[in-house]
């Protein structure tokens, strides 16, 4: 991708995801937080497959969604260096380890949640409310509560959404997959379940466990991450409506509850179907080098003599005659 033509395609790109997260909003400590931030998911996805040229629209991505809901003022500009800065450092701590973007081992899904996630969102959250503070919008006292909800938003951005990217990034269409009948009945019952579940007054978010583990088992990332997708935008939906599971909840035990079950829906997808990967792909490995050795001996006996018999044999039977 050029530069030319993909500085505004990131830009855009970002800019359609802010535009999404700012539809679903929770008010904490009389600041207006989202639940998840896509962009933080969308930034990392393009550094991890682009490069460093994705930066600039990544920063004028930022612009644009500021300039939508707000002017320019110094706390804002904060918040753009800080939420371009932050995706920026979670690619430079990924290439440091050896991150592979088709997540087939577990070391990068550990990588992606700990060092693209949990790590570098800090400096996006420290930057934003640390300035709101500093600009008299945000009282001291509200400085953690705030800063939490920025970081965990951003984080939960950078878990649900990237690995959904990279997963389409190598995506075919038709699907190549022997299991479609499969994937429709998972993806019916994923639709009446998820909505039940995260809409009904009685608790029953656990029923998505049961779904990921299903996706993950039979479709590996692109099963479970799509289904931990679906299943986090309805929570969302439920938790900013305050029906449900979240209903009769304060906005900050909203939120506790929202980020709980998006950080460990995530994590479970993630982490599970990494080590599924893992494992297939060292089944694989094993039956190529089994086949190969079959290949080899098939040589060796090839190189016997045309009767069938090898060189040895033919020797012993005139030694024999002798």
């Amino acid at each position: 991708m050029g530069f030319v033509l993909g500085t505004p395609a990131v830009a855009a790109c970002y800019f359609a995801a802010g535009r999404l997260g700012l539809m679903r909003q929770l008010v904490v400590d009389g600041v207006v937080v989202t639940p998840i931030w896509p962009p933080t998911g969308v930034a990392l996805a393009c550094l991890l497959l682009f490069g460093m040229r994705s930066w600039p629209g990544i920063a004028l991505g930022a612009l644009a969604v500021v300039m939508s809901i707000t002017s320019i003022q110094p706390a804002v500009i904060g918040t753009l260096v800080g939420n371009t800065a932050a995706p920026v450092c979670a690619y430079y701590l990924l290439r440091r380890v050896g991150f592979r973007t088709d997540l087939a081992r577990l070391r990068d899904g550990v990588e992606l949640v700990f060092l693209g996630a949990l790590t570098a969102m800090l400096v996006s959250a420290t930057a934003g409310a640390g300035l709101l503070v500093l600009t008299g919008k945000l009282a001291g006292s509200g400085f953690w509560l705030v800063w939490s909800t920025w970081w965990a938003g951003d984080a939960m951005g950078v878990l649900i959404v990237t690995p959904v990217l990279l997963v389409l990034r190598r995506a075919h269409w038709p699907p190549r997959t022997p299991r479609w009948k499969e994937a429709v009945g998972l993806t019916l019952i994923a639709c009446g379940i998820v909505p039940f579940a995260t809409h009904s007054s009685v608790s029953l978010l656990f029923l998505v466990y049961p779904l990921l583990i299903w996706a993950a088992l039979r479709f590996q990332l692109a099963g479970s991450m799509l289904c931990a997708l679906f299943a986090s935008v309805m929570a969302t939906v439920a938790a900013t409506e305050q029906v449900g599971p979240f209903a009769r909840l304060t906005g900050v035990e909203v939120m506790i509850k929202l980020q709980a079950f998006n950080g460990a829906m995530a994590l479970t997808a993630l982490l599970l179907s990494a080590v599924i990967t893992e494992q297939l792909n060292t089944r694989r490995s094993v039956e190529q080098a089994c086949q190969e050795l079959v290949a080899v001996l098939e040589h060796l006996t090839a190189a016997e003599s045309p009767q069938g018999r090898s060189p040895l044999d033919a020797t012993a039977d005139a030694d024999d005659k002798r």
